[in-house]
């Protein structure tokens, strides 16, 4: 085998001598993966996440590793003639995703859970199932990739801008990074994808992506932490940077960060812009459009990947972005710890929000060189 030629996953054996679990979602995009691995020769085994309640899910439509998801990727894997586990996770995944989420905005923040449930589920548990299959990889149909580079290898965002999902996987440590494979990274386009789905022939070729939180299918964040923190409704007040009682609000986690729509407080001149959550005060604090602007940016729990540790330069200038939604701009890293540090915008963003994700990228190329929490506002 020493001898053997580099297989496309980069082991010097066969295909056929290769076993790669594939994590499965029921969607387009780890279907193709899974069939595109079966159909190189790979021994691949895919593996399902039943996340939440199987019951309850059954009835809910474009939620991933929903009731109707994990019927997909079952037909999916006899179709292509591999072997296809359901694994029930709904304990794990509730106390380190969901109780997390609703704690956060109780706190005032706008958490990523999906940056939570890719670090501490599906890159954690599910992956040390892969290895306990005794699978040499395990691959996911995330739209990123993954490089060898002079230290190992390397964190890359996608060849197609609009579907990179760096953001969402910036956590990904360097152990976790030299086990996975991200097969679909390179492609040009979504509609590639669904080429190759038509091509092996799957079920779900045209089925539609999911847009919300797995566990938040219809976008209603507020019902869903009222049902797991009975109170959290509780109104209050509204109040400008003064501390000037504007209005009365609903319950702060109905509101976040930057929003100016449903305030109840129009006719006051200017636009108002909510700048800041008290919950503790159980207030809204709205000010100004430029009150949203943010130049210094504290971080924290930083997965630094770059070729020499964070705390050997003083400064680091990276790109850095701090929504999904938004393009990366200059910066610049300032180290306080191994894991914490100070990053200051060159040009201010408006809306920078606690709980929100900061993604560092090289500032020049595609390497992705880790991130961190934004942890406190301004």
């Amino acid at each position: 085998m020493l001898d053997h030629p580099l297989n496309s996953l980069g082991f010097a054996k066969p295909p056929s001598a290769t076993r790669v679990v594939v994590a499965m979602s029921g969607g387009v995009d780890s279907s193709v993966v899974a069939a595109e691995l079966a159909a190189e020769g790979y021994d691949v085994v895919g593996v399902t996440l039943q996340l939440y309640d199987h019951g309850a899910a059954l009835a809910k439509k474009g939620a991933c590793c929903a009731g109707r998801d994990i019927h997909d990727a079952r037909r999916v894997a006899e179709a292509m003639g591999f072997p296809h586990y359901v694994l029930d996770y709904e304990n794990t995944f509730r106390e380190a995703v969901i109780e997390e989420f609703a704690d956060a905005y109780l706190a005032g923040a706008t958490p990523v859970p999906c940056i939570r449930c890719n670090e501490r589920v599906k890159f954690k548990d599910l992956l040390q199932t892969a290895k306990d299959l005794d699978a040499d990889c395990m691959a996911t149909g995330h739209y990123i990739q993954r490089k060898m580079g002079a230290a190992g290898p390397e964190l890359h965002s996608a060849a197609d801008p609009a579907r990179d999902q760096s953001y969402f996987l910036f956590s990904t440590t360097r152990e976790q990074l030299d086990y996975l494979r991200f097969p679909l990274g390179h492609l040009a386009s979504k509609a590639e994808t669904r080429a190759l789905a038509v091509k092996h022939g799957l079920p779900v070729a045209d089925k539609p992506d999911s847009q919300d939180i797995c566990f938040v299918p219809d976008g209603n964040y507020a019902a869903v932490i009222e049902k797991l923190r009975p109170g959290a409704a509780d109104p209050g007040e509204i109040v400008d940077l003064t501390g000037r009682v504007l209005g009365r609000h609903r319950g702060v986690i109905h509101y976040t960060i930057g929003q100016r729509r449903g305030l109840g407080i129009g006719g006051l001149g200017d636009p108002l812009y909510v700048v800041r959550l008290d919950p503790d005060a159980r207030q809204v604090v709205v000010g100004p459009k430029e009150a949203l602007s943010t130049r210094i940016v504290p971080v924290r729990e930083i997965n630094w990947l770059g070729d020499q540790p964070l705390t050997s330069r003083a400064e680091w200038q990276v790109l850095a972005k701090v929504r999904s939604t938004r393009a990366p701009r200059e910066a610049v890293i300032r180290p306080i710890s191994d894991t914490e540090a100070e990053v200051e915008l060159i040009a201010p963003e408006d809306g920078v929000s606690p709980g929100q994700a900061c993604v560092f990228h090289a500032p020049e190329g595609s390497r992705i060189l880790g991130g961190g929490w934004i942890w406190r506002g301004r």
